[in-house]
């Protein structure tokens, strides 16, 4: 489990028994309006340059001056936002070292080679298939769907790019299988974090979890593979055009299959998520140097390799816009990158969203929100009910799909065990509906990460990550017709409890 996870799992739950239901859910709606207006009207696409941004702090300030009226002051609303911008700290610099990975993986030529044998080797027929099982299979390798968006996915997308295929469903496809394996992985911070909320062990819930995620994959692929039995390529009648443009332009080589193999085998080691990205920034920018002296000498801004251009290369590609012209002028947006000055716009967004939801739960309305969900419901499948739209909630309001795992986790696992439930009930619906839709929301940390990494909006790949928004369906469905819904059926001679399906 990584450092944000463990700071969600010490996260303290401010209750306040003066806010009632309906002043907890005004800067709800104050910000959902503010939102609507401003995506809707005014701005459009061009909400995250920073309106959106803005719209958050807004809506802090509405929650502030709720918090106000009911005797919350100022100096634990700040402490609160604190917490939880310290909390973001790891995903940051994660962000920003995703960003100087790019950087010197395009310049090395990495990325273009994963590209150019990608198109001959993944037929447009099976590629958004193929997508959502080559991400899956990283991702449960390496426990980390951030880590393969940035990685496999970036490439991915480039590939769909260059063959003319939807971005919008590409990104879908990647964020479907990276989350299928995330939620598999033994490896994964959300797939630890889960079920020490609810008080069960960790491959007891990988098992149960298994009973709703792997319906919902087979389901997800069945539809990829039906659209791309009808999907019209543009790409493909130019595919050895654009070969031969990449071709020109790199130098292109299998050896530099190693540098992302190096880094997955890393995650894979369970080194350090941010270790291994700045590894494997170093070792793009040395194989840069190796394979594509004249495009560093270029982006240096020199007429030879010196040690000056070489050094001043490098460091455009993990900190600037740079970008390496082709003759085809399709590939010319292809193949640029942003460095870390390309993620400050989601750094940004992450940290107005902390702002919001760290004075949400100063105040007290996220406690009060899933406390006012769970009286709604009395039955079972209420109560799964509740809990997957508590997880919802918070994925909204809080902004991080940790806090959408341990608020509900902390609220509902004594409600489940009074209905005989076994905890893994409770980690799985956590999963189900806390993990996976984190990614759908745009000011969520999830949604802005993967949107900044892969270069497509939210609204763009929504529809697409069938997978992430499938999954609380498939959970609900499974409890409405109580299916494999383990009851609690007494203690075994130790004095723990012991369930049955």
């Amino acid at each position: 489990m990584d450092s944000q996870s463990k700071d969600a799992n010490n996260q303290n739950i401010v209750d306040n028994n003066q806010l009632n239901i309906w002043e907890a859910l005004i800067p709800v709606f104050a910000l959902v309006g503010m939102l609507f207006y401003n995506v809707l009207f005014a701005f459009g696409d061009d909400a995250l340059s920073g309106s959106n941004q803005f719209i958050l702090l807004l809506g802090a300030a509405v929650a502030a001056i709720v918090g106000y009226f009911n005797k919350v002051g100022y100096e634990t609303m700040v402490e609160e936002v604190a917490q939880n911008i310290k909390s973001t700290t790891g995903a940051l610099l994660i962000l920003l070292m995703v960003g100087s990975l790019a950087g010197t993986w395009m310049i090395s030529g990495i990325i273009p080679t994963m590209i150019y044998y990608g198109m001959q080797i993944l037929n447009p027929t099976i590629f958004l298939a193929a997508c959502v099982i080559i991400c899956a299979i990283i991702s449960i390798a390496t426990g980390s769907s951030w880590t393969t968006s940035a990685t496999v996915g970036i490439a991915l997308i480039g590939i769909a790019e260059a063959l003319g295929i939807s971005l919008g469903m590409t990104a879908g496809a990647v964020l479907s299988g990276a989350y299928f394996g995330d939620k598999l992985s033994p490896l994964s911070d959300t797939t630890n974090l889960a079920p020490a909320m609810a008080g069960t062990d960790l491959f007891t819930h990988i098992r149960y979890m298994t009973l709703t995620t792997v319906p919902t994959i087979i389901v997800t692929l069945i539809v990829f593979i039906i659209i791309g039995l009808n999907l019209e390529t543009t790409g493909t009648t130019d595919t050895e055009g654009i070969l031969t443009s990449i071709d020109a332009a790199f130098n292109i080589s299998p050896w530099l299959f190693a540098v992302p193999i190096i880094v997955i085998a890393l995650i894979i080691k369970k080194t350090s998520p941010l270790i291994a990205l700045l590894l494997g920034t170093l070792l793009g920018g040395a194989a840069a140097l190796i394979f594509q002296p004249e495009i560093v000498t270029a982006v240096g801004g020199g007429d030879s390799l010196t040690f000056e251009t070489a050094y001043k290369g490098v460091m455009n590609a993990i900190t600037v816009d740079t970008a390496v012209a082709t003759d085809n002028e399709a590939l010319n947006e292809l193949f640029s990158a942003g460095g870390m000055s390309g993620m400050l716009g989601t750094i940004w967004l992450i940290i107005c969203a902390m702002v919001f939801g760290g004075v949400m739960d100063a105040i007290g309305a996220l406690a009060t929100i899933s406390k006012a969900l769970l009286k709604l419901f009395h039955t079972t499948f209420g109560l799964f009910a509740s809990t997957v739209a508590s997880c919802l909630a918070i994925n909204v309001t809080a902004s991080d799909q940790y806090l959408a795992i341990v608020v509900p986790g902390k609220m509902y696992s004594k409600a489940f065990a009074d209905k005989g439930l076994a905890p893994e009930n409770l980690s799985r619906t956590l999963e189900d509906s806390g993990t996976v839709t984190s990614v759908l929301i745009p000011w969520n940390t999830c949604g802005a990460y993967q949107s900044g990494v892969l270069g497509v909006s939210v609204a763009d790949y929504f529809v697409y990550a069938i997978f992430n928004w499938l999954s609380p369906f498939m959970t609900l469905l499974f409890a409405a017709f109580n299916i494999k819904i383990r009851q609690l059926t007494g203690k075994d001679k130790t004095g723990k409890k012991t369930v049955s399906i």
